[in-house]
Protein backbone atom coordinates (compact mmCIF):
# COMPACT_ATOMS: atom_id res chain seq x y z
CA UNK A 1 0.00 0.00 0.00
CA UNK A 2 1.25 3.42 -1.20
CA UNK A 3 1.25 6.67 0.92
CA UNK A 4 0.96 9.97 -1.12
CA UNK A 5 2.97 12.52 0.10
CA UNK A 6 0.43 15.59 -1.05
CA UNK A 7 1.58 18.03 1.83
CA UNK A 8 -2.15 19.07 1.97
CA UNK A 9 -1.07 21.90 4.64
CA UNK A 10 0.75 24.17 1.84
CA UNK A 11 -2.96 24.94 0.71
CA UNK A 12 -4.29 26.34 3.55
CA UNK A 13 -3.21 30.18 2.62
CA UNK A 14 -6.15 29.52 -0.11
CA UNK A 15 -9.08 28.95 2.55
CA UNK A 16 -11.36 31.03 4.02
CA UNK A 17 -11.66 31.21 7.80
CA UNK A 18 -13.43 33.47 10.06
CA UNK A 19 -15.30 33.72 13.53
CA UNK A 20 -18.87 33.37 13.36
CA UNK A 21 -20.98 35.24 15.48
CA UNK A 22 -20.88 32.85 18.46
CA UNK A 23 -17.34 32.72 18.30
CA UNK A 24 -16.58 29.29 16.51
CA UNK A 25 -14.05 29.45 13.96
CA UNK A 26 -16.13 28.66 10.30
CA UNK A 27 -14.71 27.94 6.68
CA UNK A 28 -16.19 28.86 3.69
CA UNK A 29 -16.68 26.04 1.33
CA UNK A 30 -16.46 26.98 -2.03
CA UNK A 31 -18.71 24.22 -3.69
CA UNK A 32 -21.81 24.69 -1.36
CA UNK A 33 -21.23 28.54 -1.07
CA UNK A 34 -21.49 28.96 2.72
CA UNK A 35 -19.86 29.15 6.08
CA UNK A 36 -20.00 26.03 7.26
CA UNK A 37 -18.31 25.16 11.35
CA UNK A 38 -14.66 24.24 10.99
CA UNK A 39 -14.26 20.68 12.28
CA UNK A 40 -10.91 19.15 11.23
CA UNK A 41 -12.42 16.28 8.80
CA UNK A 42 -13.96 19.59 7.03
CA UNK A 43 -10.45 21.03 6.98
CA UNK A 44 -9.10 17.95 5.43
CA UNK A 45 -12.16 17.54 2.72
CA UNK A 46 -11.19 21.83 1.94
CA UNK A 47 -7.89 21.06 1.40
CA UNK A 48 -8.20 18.49 -0.74
CA UNK A 49 -10.44 20.02 -2.77
CA UNK A 50 -7.88 22.87 -3.08
CA UNK A 51 -5.42 19.77 -4.01
CA UNK A 52 -7.77 18.81 -6.99
CA UNK A 53 -8.56 21.94 -8.20
CA UNK A 54 -5.41 24.22 -7.46
CA UNK A 55 -2.31 22.17 -8.22
CA UNK A 56 -3.98 19.02 -10.52
CA UNK A 57 -6.43 21.47 -12.20
CA UNK A 58 -9.63 19.80 -12.08
CA UNK A 59 -12.33 21.22 -13.24
CA UNK A 60 -14.31 23.16 -10.27
CA UNK A 61 -17.25 22.38 -11.51
CA UNK A 62 -16.84 18.58 -11.78
CA UNK A 63 -15.72 18.26 -8.19
CA UNK A 64 -19.21 17.64 -6.23
CA UNK A 65 -19.08 17.34 -2.09
CA UNK A 66 -21.23 16.06 0.82
CA UNK A 67 -23.78 14.79 -1.16
CA UNK A 68 -26.38 12.80 -0.14
CA UNK A 69 -26.05 8.87 -1.79
CA UNK A 70 -28.57 5.94 -1.49
CA UNK A 71 -26.73 2.53 -1.46
CA UNK A 72 -29.21 -0.27 -1.10
CA UNK A 73 -32.23 1.32 0.94
CA UNK A 74 -29.87 3.46 3.31
CA UNK A 75 -29.02 7.16 2.51
CA UNK A 76 -25.56 8.39 2.93
CA UNK A 77 -23.24 11.15 2.12
CA UNK A 78 -19.89 11.15 0.31
CA UNK A 79 -16.87 13.63 0.58
CA UNK A 80 -16.13 14.35 -2.44
CA UNK A 81 -16.87 12.95 -5.71
CA UNK A 82 -15.01 13.83 -8.98
CA UNK A 83 -16.65 13.75 -12.13
CA UNK A 84 -15.67 13.14 -16.10
CA UNK A 85 -16.29 15.21 -19.04
CA UNK A 86 -19.10 13.02 -19.25
CA UNK A 87 -20.30 13.83 -16.27
CA UNK A 88 -20.30 9.89 -15.06
CA UNK A 89 -18.39 9.30 -11.23
CA UNK A 90 -14.36 8.93 -11.99
CA UNK A 91 -12.78 9.73 -8.54
CA UNK A 92 -14.50 9.02 -5.35
CA UNK A 93 -12.89 10.92 -2.20
CA UNK A 94 -13.68 9.79 1.63
CA UNK A 95 -11.68 11.98 3.70
CA UNK A 96 -11.37 11.87 7.69
CA UNK A 97 -9.66 14.18 10.64
CA UNK A 98 -6.35 14.51 11.04
CA UNK A 99 -6.17 12.10 14.40
CA UNK A 100 -8.53 8.95 12.61
CA UNK A 101 -6.15 6.05 11.68
CA UNK A 102 -6.64 5.03 8.12
CA UNK A 103 -8.29 1.49 8.88
CA UNK A 104 -9.96 -1.00 6.47
CA UNK A 105 -13.24 0.06 7.97
CA UNK A 106 -12.36 3.18 5.73
CA UNK A 107 -11.75 1.03 2.82
CA UNK A 108 -14.70 -1.08 3.70
CA UNK A 109 -16.86 2.45 3.90
CA UNK A 110 -15.96 3.99 0.68
CA UNK A 111 -15.85 0.45 -1.09
CA UNK A 112 -19.62 0.49 0.18
CA UNK A 113 -20.19 3.68 -1.10
CA UNK A 114 -18.75 2.79 -4.93
CA UNK A 115 -21.27 -0.03 -5.37
CA UNK A 116 -24.23 2.43 -6.56
CA UNK A 117 -21.56 4.73 -7.76
CA UNK A 118 -18.87 2.64 -9.57
CA UNK A 119 -15.85 5.01 -9.91
CA UNK A 120 -12.27 4.12 -11.64
CA UNK A 121 -10.45 5.27 -8.46
CA UNK A 122 -10.93 5.17 -4.52
CA UNK A 123 -9.28 7.78 -2.42
CA UNK A 124 -9.16 7.83 1.41
CA UNK A 125 -7.47 10.57 3.31
CA UNK A 126 -7.12 12.14 6.48
CA UNK A 127 -4.47 14.87 5.38
CA UNK A 128 -1.74 13.14 6.68
CA UNK A 129 -1.96 9.82 4.98
CA UNK A 130 -3.41 9.33 1.56
CA UNK A 131 -4.18 6.00 -0.53
CA UNK A 132 -5.04 5.91 -3.94
CA UNK A 133 -6.90 2.94 -5.78
CA UNK A 134 -7.27 2.04 -9.75
CA UNK A 135 -10.47 -0.29 -9.85
CA UNK A 136 -10.41 -3.05 -12.30
CA UNK A 137 -13.79 -4.66 -12.69
CA UNK A 138 -13.24 -6.98 -15.02
CA UNK A 139 -10.50 -8.39 -13.24
CA UNK A 140 -11.98 -7.90 -9.99
CA UNK A 141 -9.29 -6.50 -8.37
CA UNK A 142 -7.23 -3.12 -7.36
CA UNK A 143 -4.01 -1.61 -7.43
CA UNK A 144 -2.45 0.95 -5.39
CA UNK A 145 -1.23 4.14 -6.82
CA UNK A 146 1.70 6.76 -6.18
CA UNK A 147 0.02 9.21 -7.47
CA UNK A 148 -3.77 11.00 -8.05
CA UNK A 149 -4.55 10.23 -11.75
CA UNK A 150 -4.94 13.66 -14.13
CA UNK A 151 -8.90 14.52 -14.72
CA UNK A 152 -10.00 12.93 -17.42
CA UNK A 153 -10.83 15.50 -20.55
Amino acid sequence: MMILDLDLLRFQPSLKVKRGEEGQKLIFDAVRRKWLVLQPEEMVRQLFYCYLTDELGYSKNRVAMERGLKVNTLQRRFDLLVYDKALSPFMLIECKAPQVKISQETFDQVSWYNTTLKVKYLVVTNGLHTYCCWLDYAQKSFVYLDQLPLQPD
